[in-house]
């Protein structure tokens, strides 16, 4: 299979398609976040005929499987009529029509379109074809959010991502002020937020450790914990515990029980205190700071597996950004 990628049309980015025999060779078009073709080109791609391909579109539609407004769509395109070009309007069908149709016609070429299509269709939009840092600063915050919401849709319904990247979507689109959030986050301008509270309690290592042990025991039982999870790394975790305890001049360094979460789950998810479920571990703390000082609003499985893997992926130099935007987004936990 070969791609090659020639000059964009007005409106939408052109991507070369060609079967493994050579023989379904189609100029595909990117635009509105999906992949189109017309009748004709459905043709050519699944060989069959394009009045087989008309009949059932028209069948499509008319049982209500899915609806012509929303999958159906007139582009401009340049057209050889004798020895002119001519510029004519024609109707394409987005990769929900194209994926029915393929369905229908089930043939070998369909199912390797189908996985060519979604393969494309997720490297044009994670790598940034649809969507780059550039063009949320540029759009406003107000377009930013519908961009993000319509990525996360079309990720989701086209079956790009699985489980846990849901919740790392979760995480950029549920939140009310996360278009903000980001937004500051990547121009080094993110805050830290009034109204934290300040410290009132200490993670103790015996606490820690009975804590650690009975949620080994925990997931021994359901076969899902080696027998190297929660095994300490030297006296790492006490540095830890020490770390966010620490003082400078007399004053605490993390004054608030926020600051002090964010940096308990940050410093063991980034140095690995433990020989196996840092983690799972990590976020175990981090839960257990939060119920110890108070704070009832408190992340779900999903939102807490999905910070976890962002401070994992973060480099080190965003050390102090990682922790204010944990910080910022402790106080969407309950929204």
């Amino acid at each position: 299979m070969a791609i090659e990628k020639p000059p964009a049309l007005p409106g939408g980015e052109i991507i070369v398609y060609e079967s493994p025999d050579g023989e379904g060779r189609v100029d595909v078009r990117f635009d509105h976040d999906s992949v189109w073709l017309t009748q004709r080109q459905m043709a050519k791609v699944f060989e069959t005929s394009t009045d087989n391909v008309s009949l059932h579109l028209r069948q499509i539609y008319a049982l209500g499987e899915l609806e012509e407004v929303a999958t159906a769509e007139d582009f401009s395109v340049v057209r050889s009529e004798g020895r002119r070009n001519v510029r004519r309007k024609i109707k394409h069908y987005n990769l929900d029509a194209i994926i029915s149709i393929g369905y229908r016609v089930n043939s070998k070429r369909a199912v390797r379109f189908r996985q060519w299509a979604t393969r494309t269709l997720r490297e044009h939009l994670v790598r940034g074809y649809t969507f780059n840092e550039r063009r949320l600063a540029e759009r406003g915050l107000d377009e930013a959010s519908q961009t993000l919401d319509l990525l996360a849709r079309t990720l989701k319904n086209q079956a790009l991502v699985d489980e846990t990247g849901r919740a790392v979507l979760h995480i950029i689109t549920a939140y009310a002020d996360t278009w903000r959030l980001l937004l500051e986050y990547d121009e080094d301008r993110l805050k830290t937020p009034v109204g934290e509270k300040p410290a009132t309690s200490v993670l103790d290592l015996d606490s820690v450790r009975t804590a650690i042990d009975a949620f080994r025991r925990d997931l021994a039982a359901k076969g899902e914990a080696s027998p190297l999870f929660g095994n300490p790394r030297g006296d790492a975790l006490e540095a830890i515990l020490g770390n966010i305890e620490q003082t400078m001049f007399g004053e605490r360094l993390y004054r608030s029980r926020e600051e002090k979460a964010a940096n308990l789950l940050y410093f063991i998810v980034k140095d690995h205190p433990f020989t196996d479920g840092n983690k799972r571990i990590a976020a175990l703390l981090f839960l257990l700071y939060l119920t110890q000082e108070g704070i009832e609003h408190q992340p779900g499985p999903g939102a807490l597996t999905a910070l976890t893997l962002l401070i994992a992926e973060s480099a080190p130099s965003n050390k102090d950004l990682m922790i204010r935007l944990i910080v910022n987004l402790m106080g969407e936990f309950g929204h």
